[in-house]
C-alpha cells in the first residue's frame, strides 16, 4: 500500500509484543520501522528488518518516523507525549492515557498547537464478548435498561513485578490498570453518567496499592451501572449481565485475541478473533403475555485491528478516531476522583 505511516513502538514488552507489533506489521497502511529495547533484543527475532533503538530520544529523534506507540510504565505516558508530540510526530497511547485530566488536557492542547494527532489505544472495544453486549442492546429486545455490570475477575494474590503497577505513582493501583478498560467500554455506550460512587480496597498482603475498585455509575432514565475490578476473586462471575424491561443478557468474558496472539497466531489468521463452541451471550426475554423465550448468541468476529483502521483513517484521512478526547476526560475524572477507601 502507498502512503503508509511509518511507525515506532516505544517497548517491545508485553504490550509491544501482543497489541502493537503483531498489527502494525500486518495492516497494511502501516510500515513497522523500528521499536526501543533497553536491554534484551528479541524483537529481531520475529521482525528481522526493524531498527532496534537503545533508547526512547533515539527513537523519537528518528525523522522517518510519523507515528510513535507509547506503551512504557503508565507513569511515563504524559512526559513521553510531550516529548513525541515536540519531536512532530502523531501519537497512539495505551491506557491510562495520564494519571490527571489536567495532564491529559495539557497533551491535547498540544497535539492541537503543533497539528499532531493524539489517539487512545483502547482495544477492549473491540473484544468479541464487549461487541456481543453491543448488539444485544442495538436489537432493543432488553427494553429499557435498568441495571448493568462489567465485572475484571482476576485471582492474583502475589504481588507483580512490575513497580509502575504496585508502588504508589501516579496512575498505579488496579484502579488506573483494569478501570480505564471498564470506563471505557461503558462511556462509549451511555456517555458520561449523572454522578457515581468509587470504592477502593486494598486487600492482598503486602500490596502499596488498591487491588480492588467498584463504580456505581448512575446515568439518566434511572439506568445503574456497576462497574468491578477485583484480584482477589477465585471464582469469577459473569463479566456482563444487562437487565432490561423485557429481557436479560449475560455474558462471560471469553474474548481470545490475547491469547491468540501469545501463541504468535497472525491476526491475518482465518480463525483469529473467533470464539469457540459454548461461549455463547444467553439472552431471555418475555413477551408481553408472560412468555419466556432463551436464545444463545454467537460473537461477532473479533480483531484489534479494525482500531488501527481507525488510526490510519484518522493520520491520512482525517476521519475521527472513534475514541474521543471528551471521553477520555470523563474517564480520568472519574478515576482521579473521591473514592470511599475500604
Amino acid at each position: 500500500m502507498k502512503d503508509q505511516i511509518v511507525s515506532g513502538i516505544l517497548s517491545y514488552g508485553m504490550s509491544g509484543r501482543l497489541f502493537h507489533a503483531p498489527f502494525v506489521d500486518t495492516h497494511q497502511g502501516f510500515d513497522f520501522y523500528a521499536v526501543t529495547e533497553r536491554n534484551e533484543k528479541k524483537a529481531s527475532g520475529r521482525y528481522p528488518h526493524l531498527i532496534s533503538y537503545n533508547s526512547v530520544d533515539e527513537l523519537l529523534n528518528d525523522p522517518k518516523i510519523e507515528l510513535v506507540i507509547i506503551n512504557t510504565p503508565n507513569n511515563t505516558h504524559y512526559e513521553y507525549s510531550k516529548k513525541a508530540l515536540e519531536a512532530g510526530k502523531h501519537i497512539l497511547v495505551e491506557k491510562p492515557f495520564a494519571s490527571t485530566t489536567a495532564e491529559a488536557k495539557e497533551i491535547f492542547d498540544l497535539a492541537k498547537r503543533v497539528n499532531r494527532t493524539v489517539m487512545v489505544y483502547h482495544n477492549r472495544r473491540w473484544d468479541t464478548d464487549f461487541q456481543s453486549v453491543k448488539t444485544a442492546i442495538d436489537s432493543g429486545k432488553l427494553g429499557k435498561l435498568i441495571e448493568v455490570h462489567f465485572r475484571f475477575d482476576r485471582y492474583r494474590r502475589e504481588i507483580s513485578k512490575k513497580a509502575f503497577k504496585e508502588n504508589p505513582l501516579p496512575a498505579s493501583g488496579l484502579s488506573f490498570d483494569l478501570g480505564p478498560h471498564l470506563l471505557d467500554q461503558v462511556i462509549s455506550l451511555f456517555g458520561k453518567p449523572l454522578k457515581w460512587v468509587k470504592t477502593l480496597g486494598t486487600f492482598r498482603p503486602e500490596s502499596l496499592v488498591d487491588d480492588y475498585i467498584n463504580l456505581h455509575l448512575i446515568y439518566p432514565e434511572g439506568l445503574n451501572v456497576f462497574l468491578t475490578a477485583s484480584l482477589l476473586t477465585a471464582n469469577p462471575l459473569p463479566a456482563f449481565v444487562l437487565h432490561g424491561t423485557q429481557g436479560s443478557f449475560i455474558k462471560e468474558r471469553t474474548d481470545i485475541q490475547e491469547a491468540q496472539l501469545d501463541k504468535e497466531i497472525s491476526p491475518l489468521d482465518t480463525l483469529y478473533g473467533v470464539e469457540p463452541d459454548g461461549s455463547e451471550g444467553v439472552l431471555v426475554t418475555i413477551d408481553s403475555e408472560g412468555n419466556k423465550t432463551s436464545t444463545h448468541h454467537t460473537a461477532l468476529k473479533g480483531n484489534y485491528s479494525r482500531l488501527f483502521d481507525a488510526v490510519y483513517w484518522q493520520i491520512r484521512k482525517g476521519e475521527p478516531y472513534p475514541i474521543k478526547e471528551e471521553e477520555i476526560l470523563w474517564q480520568l475524572e472519574i478515576l482521579e476522583g473521591d473514592s470511599i477507601n475500604s
